[in-house]
């Protein structure tokens, strides 16, 4: 099939988070099956030119596009990819995407992103390829669909493109005042959504593409379901019922390419599920690195997060404390954002010194060493669309402590002692009495070292690759590319 993938970033080549590795491993994975999949992002002033370099397409240099009463020019640079099979193709426009980073706080952001999806489509239209699918991810590429029902006869060759357009988290949804509209070229009555216009003179470019693109999917299940709820759907809950028979939900699939102990480079010992020796060794020399006392009688907590209110941080505000205070754990810590928790993980630190270790930032490397030098990794989310981290930590062998949320839910199971099945660690209230007891189940869990093994066993065996989920989104293309019945 031919499917045009268009997002904000993407592995190798723009990453702020779980957004580009979906992206890049999905774009990577379709091309392993077969398909003719072609990646469309900005070329960010930030991205360095990758192994193989970058190739001008002859077809797409130097287009004028009107956007509004301003015109604008970009031109088409190809990546073939590491293994010289993939198709990323880099927007080039400078006066948009050479700025600090990724996203930014800039008054134009909507437009960025809305030219994002104009010149996809006139890029497809200059290429003379026409896909059989657009699959647009997130708010960034929300507004394809828009244009395309808009404006198609612009395109002609896209006049059979049907869209998919996938909600990672429904929490950015790209809310701009409405006067960008114009500059956009969606003002008066060009048919932009009346679902996506607030009467406070904002307008909603996530909800547009709900209202607009031909299929919907989200990254679990469970998040499929919340999503339709007041309490999780954002605002969004009423629109997305209105879609409920579109919308499917498919969980992400993790690329063990990269997230595999057995073969990671970036951890110094690899092991197996039938050899754990180098998970112990790793335990040890990213405690010595950090500069934390080697205590093999005491469990290590690993952290691997934005520090954002979704994820869950205040129930570890609350409890840590009186676990380091007693003894009971180490705890080492990677990720940025929010100021207060900053200022709480530094407090760990400087309270407990030979317990506690937080590194400001990403890091991925050390991300990689956590994961496989942790014992337990906690992951409390007050609401996660999929999450990654809890998959790669089951592949690692350090059983997850979850909130029955989202993707958490569908890929977590709760150890069951007695009967030695489970996956992790689960609980359902979103509240500190909750977290701590399950909190204390996986400390008690932890001393009866028969019993941990089985557990790490159950999560080592689990199996999320691309490979099977690649499947699911094949399903959706294929009934959107054909008039035959969606089965899944």
């Amino acid at each position: 099939m031919r499917i045009c993938l268009v997002a904000s970033e993407a592995v190798p080549l723009a990453k702020t988070g779980g957004l580009a590795d979906v992206v890049g491993a999905l774009t990577f994975h379709l091309t392993r099956a077969g398909h003719d999949a072609r990646l469309i992002l900005p070329f960010y002033s930030g991205i360095e030119a990758p192994a193989g370099g970058l190739a001008p397409v002859e077809q797409v240099q130097e287009v004028e596009l009107e956007m509004g009463a301003r015109v604008l020019r970009f031109s088409l640079l190809r990546w073939a990819g590491e293994d010289d099979r993939q198709t990323i193709y880099l927007l080039d426009c400078p006066e948009l995407y050479h700025r600090d980073s990724i996203y930014s706080a800039d008054p134009d952001e909507p437009l960025r992103f809305a030219f994002l999806c104009r010149a996809a489509l006139e890029s497809c239209q200059r290429l003379e390829w026409s896909p059989q699918v657009f699959h647009c991810h997130d708010w960034h590429a929300a507004l394809l669909p828009v244009y395309l029902a808009a404006s198609g006869r612009s395109w002609p060759l896209l006049g059979a493109s049907r869209t998919l357009l996938t909600l990672h988290n429904i929490a950015y949804q790209g809310v701009f005042e409405e006067k960008w509209l114009d500059s956009m070229g969606l003002g008066g009555g060009t048919g932009f959504p009346a679902e996506a216009s607030y009467a406070s003179g904002y307008v909603n470019l996530l909800a547009a593409g709900i209202a607009t693109a031909d299929l919907l999917s989200t990254v679990s299940p469970t998040y499929a379901e919340e999503i339709q709820t007041p309490e999780l759907g954002m605002g969004l809950d009423g629109i997305l019922q209105r879609r409920r028979r579109e919308l499917f939900g498919i969980l992400n699939g993790v690329d063990y390419d990269i997230w595999d102990p057995r073969v990671d480079p970036l951890i110094p010992f690899n092991y197996t599920p039938t050899d754990l020796s180098g998970k112990a060794k790793n335990k040890s020399a990213l405690l010595s690195d950090l500069g934390l006392p080697l205590a093999p009688d005491l469990p290590l907590a690993g952290v691997v997060t934005r520090l954002v209110e979704q994820k869950g941080l205040d129930l570890l505000v609350d409890v840590l404390p009186r676990a380091l205070e007693q003894k009971k754990l180490h705890l080492v810590a990677l990720g940025s954002g929010e100021e207060r928790y900053v200022r709480f993980l530094r407090s760990l630190e400087l309270r407990f010194p030979q317990a506690a270790r937080y590194r400001n930032g990403y890091d991925e490397e050390l991300a990689h060493r956590i994961e496989a030098a942790s014992d337990l990794f906690l992951m409390p989310s007050h609401f996660e669309p999929c999450g990654l981290n809890q998959m790669y930590s089951l592949r690692y062998g350090t059983p997850p402590l979850v909130r029955a949320t989202g993707g958490l839910a569908d890929s977590v199971q709760p150890f069951d002692a007695p009967t030695g099945s489970g996956t992790g660690f689960v609980f359902e209230s979103f509240t500190p009495e909750a977290f701590s007891a399950v909190f204390d189940q996986a400390l008690e869990t932890w001393s009866n070292r028969a019993t941990w093994h089985r557990l790490i066993a159950n999560g080592m065996a689990k199996d999320f690759s691309w490979k099977t989920q690649v499947g699911e989104y094949e399903v959706l293309y294929r009934f959107l590319a054909t008039t035959g019945a969606l089965s899944m």
